[in-house]
């Protein structure tokens, strides 16, 4: 099995069991081993982010799922690097037709980088960014 990219969403979902794609989420997670999950420290700001606002326990919870998956071996968590974020910005830039986050650019930039062409999301900007998304 190919190794997949994880944006924000996906871990929303599988943290949240009152997220749409909640059970979606959860029975993918099943399909992928060890070390097949790519994911950045962007995305996981942005997770952690999302739920800033919603109240202690989700906010612990939320920080507590960044902290396992930053000391496990099966997630690989590419960093935030000036590089990667110049990369990203220049790609934000050259992209006004479309509503890409400066992540999303990132993301798509860490996807080329290590050849994925599968990402875990339901986001509408991995397709139209030609990448196959597991959540819609």
């Amino acid at each position: 099995m190919e190794r997949v990219f994880a944006d924000t969403g996906y871990w929303i979902a599988l943290l949240n069991p009152r997220d749409d794609l909640h059970q979606k989420a959860s029975a993918t997670a099943l399909d992928y081993s060890p070390n097949q999950i790519v994911t950045s420290e962007m995305v996981l700001t942005e997770f952690l982010n999302s739920f800033s606002d919603y109240g202690p326990r989700l906010r612990q919870a939320a920080a507590k799922a960044v902290a396992s998956l930053r000391d496990t071996s099966q997630v690989v968590i590419f960093p935030q690097t000036s590089p990667l974020f110049e990369k990203a910005l220049r790609r934000y830039q050259d992209m006004t037709d479309k509503s890409w986050s400066l992540t999303d650019c990132a993301s798509f930039s860490i996807m080329e980088e290590e050849r994925l062409t599968v990402a875990l999301t339901h986001d509408r900007h991995f397709a139209q960014a030609g990448f196959q998304t597991l959540l819609r």
